[in-house]
């Protein structure tokens, strides 16, 4: 039996009735359902009342700051049988414990209640008497203050119970979101008796689990356990839970993420590794320039790196991905991003809800963790690893910029606070950048691990969009919403100087997508007034960007999301909310555009596209094509050259691969794909993909 609450005030107790074979169906019932009122109720908690042979008491509370008990079963009405009044703000867990053994009799059942007040209370509900003829219960003795103390009584059927207020626990320094008794452990070597640890879990907005038990000699109720974040950037937890054998507790936090703690022995508790990620959808994924890791932005406001740590002599099969950095935790909804492939120190441009791009590299910190992951000596391309200086990144006080920490500046502990050292919204505590050698948690993640802004990027008159880089290194290419042609205009930036070379001119609506060809000679961008464009980029001697318009062509009939090049050739593919995926070839002594082929009708608007080569074979590749309900599909393409290098129309070929399991795809539209570069494996390749399901995926595909 379970019971559930609604914001529209009704309370419903059902009944599940498991099958007696594997094959069978599970039978749902519900057998009772009340309303409570405008009050609506958040927390319930079931269990059946020892003593009395199928009476279940329902426990209740919410909003009215009252708990409330109704008695019943799996054949009667639930009635309402009493209120506890203690609480002076609204209630947000409850928790029943098994019967309690008292002075030999198993008569005593516990209800642990927290509330936002700050306080928790343990109540005791004590079999106090049977009648056999079923009539109710009385009180013999007057009014008076004993009585007031002893509470009210539940009458369950025959039996009644005297409920008292056994401990009021005060420790929390704000809202107690939840109380969980410590799950019930086998007693003995058959497995077939159980006993409950007297021991209770709390989690609250201040930011702290605490662990509370009864002292051995006077039973009083002690705070023996407190773990928490230190970290001033999450807003607390929202729930606890331990594991079933009780040497772990987790609690949950703003954004879902995970907090683990681990007893090794002697109450002492350590904090473990745990699974994180985006919570809002992911909207643009890259692989690092040296395939070693993922970047992903997200409209959470982060960016994240992923990476499969590696272990020397590991004797555990596949990759482990964690989380190894955040290295953008910023004040507005993230769109895009893109890596730098230049030379040098990593460096991505990201593009958020705002008018400015921005500029971030890599500290010495991340390098050197980066390092310990993938077990090689540097991860820093050309220069010597010392050269970088910057050690991490400082969060500002709006949490818009990220201001570096240098390592000259780490020996100075200058007072940030001012005199008197007091902590105001204007003051933010320093991060601390630390190089991990095992993947970092949560509370590292959040606050030490950012990288420090290098640049920002003018120009734009709307919120930025799309975001690419060449192959080179050498330009990055915007774009932002737009809803006329001056400001539908892609903007070049030049990498290192990073002022901008160029304004393109084509489209009239937004650019949702643009990719720079293999050879860096064209730009392709796709936009919602269903056109797309090829720009033909020239660099001469002296390292200046000329560009020019090739063509402007209407590729679709509804809004164009996505596009790819063939890495190896003239060669893209557009894809479109009218459910196709067209392919294209450019012939630039013609100054056109021919299509080569649409694959056949998709099932669903295409919002994702990335187009690979397999090695050693030129003629043939791999497109892969994502859509909006999720499902991602994998087309070979197969064509031969002419001596001029153009493909024969006649010799295209595409021919469904896979259409990989909708239980292992997105559960919303694929925003982004993203192929990683290997060199070495010619039969194994990774496929990432990030979705509106707020998910980023990696997939391993082999070539046969």
């Amino acid at each position: 039996m379970f019971a559930s609450t609604s914001s529209d005030g009704t309370v419903c107790v059902w009944e599940l009735v498991f099958p007696l074979t594997s094959n069978g169906d599970c039978k749902l019932s519900c057998l009772d359902s009340f309303s409570v009122g405008s009050k609506s109720m958040v927390a319930l908690s079931m269990a059946e009342l020892p003593g009395c042979s199928g009476q279940i008491v329902l426990a209740m509370g919410g909003l009215d700051n009252k708990i409330h008990l109704y008695c019943g079963g799996r054949t009667k009405k639930f009635i309402h049988s009493c209120e506890l009044k203690g609480h002076t703000d609204w209630i947000r867990s409850l928790d029943f414990s098994l019967p309690v053994s008292i002075n030999g009799e198993v008569n005593n059942i516990f209800l642990v209640s927290s509330s936002q007040d700050k306080c928790i209370r343990i109540w005791k509900m004590a079999l106090r008497s049977s009648m056999p003829n079923g009539h109710g219960i009385y009180r013999k003795e007057e009014s008076s203050l004993a009585s007031y103390i002893e509470g009210p009584v539940l009458v369950a059927g025959s039996s009644s119970f005297q409920i008292s207020l056994e401990s009021l626990l005060i420790g929390h320094e704000d809202w107690v979101y939840s109380v969980v008794w410590q799950p019930p452990l086998v007693a003995s070597t058959e497995g077939d008796a159980y006993y409950q640890p007297q021991s209770i879990l709390s989690a609250s907005m201040d930011k702290t689990m605490m662990i509370w038990q009864p002292e051995k000699t006077s039973g009083v109720w002690m705070n023996v356990v407190t773990v928490g974040e230190l970290s001033h950037c999450a807003l607390g937890f929202y729930g606890g839970h331990w594991s079933p054998n009780g040497d772990s507790i987790l609690a949950h936090g703003y954004g879902g993420s995970f907090h683990l703690w681990k007893n090794v022995g002697d109450d002492n508790w350590l904090t473990q590794k745990v699974p994180s990620g985006h919570f809002a959808s992911v909207t643009d994924i890259a692989w690092g320039r040296s395939g070693d890791y993922i970047i992903s932005a997200s409209h959470d406001q982060t960016t994240r790196i992923y990476a499969p740590w590696k272990v020397e002599a590991s004797l555990q099969d596949g990759e482990f991905w964690y989380e190894i950095a955040r290295p953008q935790v910023h004040g507005h909804d993230i769109n895009c991003m893109t890596v730098v492939h230049s030379k040098g120190n990593h460096r991505f441009v990201g593009g958020a809800d705002e008018k400015v791009a921005r500029v971030f590299e890599a500290p010495s910190s991340f390098l050197k963790t980066l390092s310990n992951a993938t077990l090689q000596k540097s991860c820093y391309a050309g220069d010597d690893l010392t050269s970088v200086q910057i050690l991490g990144a400082n969060m500002s006080a709006l949490g818009l910029s990220q201001k570096p920490i240098y390592a000259q500046a780490v020996h100075e502990t200058p007072d940030t606070n001012g005199a008197d050292g007091l902590d105001t919204f204007e003051t933010v505590p320093d991060a601390v950048p630390t190089v991990f050698t095992e993947p970092p948690i949560e509370d590292q993640l959040a606050w030490h691990t950012l990288w420090p802004e290098s640049h920002k990027l003018y120009g734009h008159g709307n919120e930025l969009f799309s975001l690419c880089c060449d192959h080179r290194g050498e330009l990055v290419a915007s774009s932002c919403k737009a809803q006329s042609t001056a400001v539908a205009e892609v903007w070049l930036w030049q990498v290192g100087s990073w002022k901008a070379v160029g304004r393109l001119q084509s489209h009239s609506l937004t650019v949702t997508q643009m990719e720079f060809s293999h050879d860096d000679n064209f730009l392709l961008t796709v936009s919602r007034d269903r056109q797309f464009s090829v720009f033909t980029i020239t660099r001469t001697g002296t390292g200046e960007i000329s560009y020019s318009l090739l063509v402007r062509q209407e590729g679709h009939k509804r809004i164009i999301w996505s596009c790819s090049w063939n890495p190896h050739g003239h060669e893209f593919a557009t894809g479109s909310r009218d459910k196709t995926v067209k392919l294209w070839a450019v012939d630039k002594e013609s100054s056109s555009v021919r299509q080569l082929m649409t694959l056949p009708q998709l099932t669903s608007s295409v919002t994702a596209l990335s187009w690979v080569g397999l090695p050693n074979r030129r003629n043939d590749g791999i497109l892969t094509v994502g859509m909006e309900n999720g499902q991602i599909e994998l087309w070979s393409l197969s064509y031969n050259r002419q001596d001029n290098g153009s493909i024969v129309v006649p010799d295209f070929a595409a021919t469904l691969l896979v259409r990989v399991d909708p239980f292992i795809c997105h559960a919303s539209t694929v925003n982004r794909l993203a192929w990683r570069k290997n060199e070495q494996d010619h039969k194994s390749l990774q496929l990432a993909s990030c979705g509106a399901d707020n998910c980023v995926r990696v997939f391993d595909v082999t070539v046969e």
